[in-house]
Parts: C-alpha cells; structure tokens; sequence
C-alpha cells in the first residue's frame, strides 16, 4: 500500500465538490455566502446588531434615525429647457405635417410624442348663455338698457327676419317636391324603358350628392320596429367594442352601392375621437358588377382611405394576397407591440363574417345570407401577430333612408316583413327591365302587381280561387335581390369629374410645396432637415398591387353595362390595374414625403 504524503487541500472543491469562500467557515459555501451578501449593504446585516443588554450596536439599513445631508448636482439643466427647437424648424414642421395629416397613405407613428396641437385648430368654446351676454336686470324692468331686441343673421328689421323665414320654407317645399318627384321615377333613366324608371345611372349620370340617391319616402305613419335593426344600445355596444380593441378598423362595403352601405358617423367617430387607429375600406362582392364599376370605385374611394377589392370565396376568392399583405405592412409599422387587432365593421350582410371566413380557409364564424347572423364579437387567430375580430352589423340612423331604402340595403329579413310587395315598385324602379326580363322570363308588364302576379302564376303561388299570393312572391323577389340574382350596380362618377378633382388636389399641391419653400427661406437647411428627422421617423412601405382585370364576374351584364365606363382608347389595362402608390402620386405627393 502506497501512502500519499499530504492530504487535499481545503480550498481543493474537485473532492468535495462544494465551492468555498475566503473568510468563511465550512459551514457556509459560497451559494449561501452569496445570498448573505445580497441582503447585506456595505457589510451592513439586514437586520440591526446588539450587545448582551439589547442596545443596538449597528443599526439595519434605513433603520438608522441620522440622515446624511442631501445634496443637487450643481449642473445648468436644471434651470434651463430640456429639449430646445428653434422657430423656423417649427414652423416647418407645422407646414410639412398640416399637409399630410389626412393623407390616408401616411401613417404616423407615436403622435404622442409630437406636438400635435401646433396644427390642430383650437376649439371655438362652448358659447355663452343668452343669460350671461343680457342679464335679466339690464334687459326688462326699471333698470333695462336694452332699447331694442337683438335679430340674428344682422338683420335690422322684422321685415328682414318674415323674409328669411319666408325663403326658408320655400327651400324646404322644394326639397319635398324633389323628393317626391325621385319617388315617381322622373329624370332617373331615359323615357323609352316601357315600365317604372331605373336608379342604375349611367357613367355620366351620378349625381354628386350620391347620399340621396334613394330618398324613396314609403312609410306608414308610425315605423315598425322591424325597420330599426342594427340601432340597439347592445349593437352599438358591440360596435365600440371593437373599435376600441382594434388597431386597424376595416369597413366592409358592398360593391354594388359603396356609397349607399358607408357608416359615415363611424368614419367620423374614428376621425375624431380615434385618429391614432387606421381605416381602410374593403370593397367586398366586385363578381357582382362589372370590372369598370370596381375599378373606378376603387379610384374614387382610395382618395379618401386605402381601398381594396375582394370577393369572399373559400376557394376561389380574389384580394385575400392583397390584404394579407397590407395587414403585414400594419404589423411591421407596429413592430413596437406584441401583435395587432383588424375589426371588420359595416352594414348588415355585406360580407364581414364571409371575409374573416375567407382569411382563415375554414369556416370559423357562422354565415347566411340574411342580416343579423352575427350576434356578439368574436376573436380570431390569423397568424401569430394579427388577431381578427368580427362585429356585428351596423344600421347608422340617417334622415335620407326610408323604410324601402333600408329593405333594400338588406339590413330587414325578408321573411319578417308584413307588407313585403309595397317595396317591389322601388326594387323595379332601380333596375333595368332587361335584366328583369331575363331574370324572371317575363315579357312586360304595367305595374307592380301584374309583375307580382305573372311570376306567381308562373310558379304556382296561388291562393284559394286561384289568386296570386302576391306577398310570398314579393319575398321570393325581395331575397333575389339581395342575394345578387337580380343585376343591379350604381355606377361611379365620370371621368370628367375625377379630372377636376385631380387638378384642384394638383393646385392645391403647388400651393403647399411653395409654403415649404418659403418656411426654408429663413431657416438653414441642416437645421430644417435635422429638426423634421427627429420630429418624424420616415420610412417607406411599399404599396398593395391587385390586377382588377382577373376578377370573375359572375353575373352577366348587358353590353351596354359592360362597356359603359371604358374609356374609347381602352387596351385591357388601363382601368384595371391600379397601384396605390400610382393612385396616391397622381395627387402630387412625391416618394420623398411617404412617411410611417
């Protein structure tokens, strides 16, 4: 046996394993020598130290009742401003920003940190009481000083004040007449279609004050509470729900009345009281108009939000790429947050629920085509970092729709109606009656009854002695119509007006490049540019492409329809493939400006 002169060593850890400390005994290694020290303080123990009497010898931390004297750093930035930027860099910015804040194709990021009240007008103020501007004491009694009534407007006379009054009644019977004179169908269409008139204009007919274009008035005194679905407390409750809990708020319209489907009091409110969150519109249902008709309102509509066209298939959808896309464009514009919410918001059965079906490739939300199917929100998984969230359809009150204007819209069930045939002499008023003729095979007829009554002996809806069950087929016709059987479109403005319109946002274009111009004048460049780079984080996204012209139609349009807002020179390409960067340049903004 070999016997090996001196033993290991105590600081030797590969036999024991345990590592030890310098200045401590075996009986705490250097894990608990750690978590003694942590809860020491410059060798001060946590808890206080006292003799055999109990007096304390060195007190805990922050037990100690002497405080040491507290002293500022002496430095200049505390008397001074922090952050400092001259007048002329303010200026520019104030110029440069009041240009591009309702741009819908810049996007600006943490306006938090931005001055925004620089080009915020500032409120005009609750206006003041009658009460207050005229006290009661200085207007009657003894002691008055008024000599005489104050009339609004300047005017200086009762005769003045009978006048106006006079005019704006006379304003208010024309209004009726015309009204009334647009129920009757004059001045809709031209005069040789042998029944009713028809509200699909033509492309150089759409008026400019498209929001009463079916100002129908067919009412019965009291209106029903079938015709208010979709105004409920609990509905609105569900709609600002979403609103608040989404980064990005899709309004879903419907391709064959755009204008006829928009929530304008939610545009508003998001405006106003949302301006951080995006809006964007979706054009859902383009296989039911005519390739033109989408194309020109994609153009009209992308001047004011970002505007895609979509039609919602499981299998063979177009625009699921293209918004796709520009969710993931949202995504890496808010890389700063974990993930992002898209609301989908709009009219009852304009395809919110269909769309979100769509995205996903599987059924995940309940679809009919009847309004009213979604009841609550609903969250949905897209990918990773994009949650979807589906509400239900909304009805904002307006004072231009009608009882038929809103069964026409789709908001009411059909098969809820009481009276459905008294809204079928609007239906054909609205539609070309070759497309009637061939929809329902019919030749011609008078009047709203004698059509009910052909297609009902055509189908056997009949009653006891051989009537016509004229309600049941106003129903059968009804859900025609808004299920896309029954060809109908309400065409876009013409081309002449989105001419003036280009060259009115061209002039104003000039007009803000010469005020930029001159705000630089006094300042120097390097400041000015060095100044708006801190202000505003620039970064370029590049825009959403969709080849308009790929889409299927399925309805079949006459040829008049289909080649009404071509353009003489037409090629194949020219109305169809539309870019948002070249919708967006052509109103005079430059690549350089296109700021996230």
């Amino acid at each position: 046996m070999v016997v090996v002169k001196g033993g290991p060593s105590k600081n030797n850890t590969k036999s024991t394993g345990i590592k030890r400390v310098k200045g401590e005994n075996f009986y705490r290694d250097a894990k608990k020598a750690k978590v003694v020290k942590l809860l020491c303080k410059d060798g001060i123990a946590s808890k206080a130290i006292r003799d055999k009497n109990g007096k304390i010898i060195q007190a805990a931390e922050f037990q100690s009742s002497e405080a040491k004297p507290g002293r500022v750093q002496p430095d200049k930035r505390w008397f001074g401003n922090t952050r400092v930027i001259s007048q002329d860099a303010l200026d520019h910015f104030r110029t440069s920003l009041g240009s591009r804040v309702n741009d819908p194709y810049s996007v600006l990021l943490r306006r938090n940190k931005l001055p925004m009240s620089l080009i915020q007008d500032p409120g005009q103020g609750k206006a003041p009481s009658l009460t207050t501007l005229e006290p009661y004491s200085d207007t009657f009694g003894p002691g008055a000083q008024r000599k005489r009534p104050r009339l609004d407007g300047g005017m200086s006379s009762f005769e003045e004040l009978a006048m106006s009054s006079e005019q704006a009644g006379r304003a208010a019977d024309e209004k009726q007449a015309a009204l009334e004179a647009k129920a009757a169908g004059v001045g809709l269409v031209p005069s040789d279609y042998e029944v009713g008139s028809s509200a699909q204009r033509s492309a150089n007919g759409f008026a400019a004050d498209a929001d009463e274009l079916y100002e129908i008035p067919v009412t019965r005194g009291r209106s029903e509470p079938i015709y208010s679905k979709g105004q409920s407390r609990r509905i609105w409750g569900e709609l600002y729900k979403v609103i608040d809990s989404s980064d990005v708020i899709i309004h879903v319209l419907d391709a064959r009345d755009p204008l006829g489907t928009r929530c304008r009091s939610v545009e508003k409110h998001i405006r106003d009281e949302k301006p951080h969150k995006h809006l964007v519109f979706l054009l859902n249902k383009v296989d039911l108009v005519p390739t033109w008709v989408t194309a020109r309102w994609v153009k009209i509509l992308s001047k004011e939000y970002p505007t895609i066209a979509f039609h919602a298939s499981i299998n063979n959808s177009f625009g699921k790429g293209s918004l796709i896309q520009l969710l993931r464009q949202f995504s890496v514009l808010h890389s700063d947050k974990k993930q992002i919410s898209v609301g989908f918001v709009g009219y009852p059965n304009t395809g919110k629920s269909s769309i979100i079906n769509t995205l996903k490739k599987k059924k995940v939300c309940n679809v009919a085509p009847i309004p009213g199917e979604t009841k609550v929100w609903q969250y949905i998984t897209l990918m990773r970092r994009i949650y979807l969230i589906d509400c239900p359809g909304i009805v904002p009150v307006s004072a231009h729709d009608s009882e038929t204007g809103t069964v026409l819209k789709g908001v009411v069930r059909v098969e809820n109606l009481e009276t459905p045939a008294e809204h079928i002499p609007a239906l054909l008023s609205r539609v070309k009656p070759e497309y009637i003729r061939r929809t329902y095979n019919l030749e011609k007829w008078s009047n709203s009854e004698d059509f009910l009554g052909q297609i009902a002996k055509r189908m056997g809806k009949l009653l006891k002695g051989g009537e016509p069950d004229l309600e049941t087929v106003a129903k059968m016709v009804l859900n025609d119509w808004i299920r896309g059987k029954i060809p109908f479109f309400v065409a876009p403005a013409s081309p002449e007006d989105a001419k003036d319109g280009k060259a009115k946002a061209k002039a104003t274009a000039e007009e803000v490049e010469a005020a930029v111009e001159a705000s630089e004048v006094a300042a120097t460049d390097a400041e000015v540019d060095a100044a708006t780079d801190k202000l505003l984080k620039r970064k370029k996204v590049k825009g959403v492409e969709q080849p308009l012209k790929q889409i299927a139609v399925a309805t079949k349009f006459t040829r008049e329809d289909i080649e009404a807002g071509r353009p003489e020179d037409y090629d194949g390409d020219t109305l169809e493939d539309l870019n948002w960067d070249d919708v967006f340049q052509g109103e005079g903004a430059s690549e350089e400006d296109d700021e996230a």
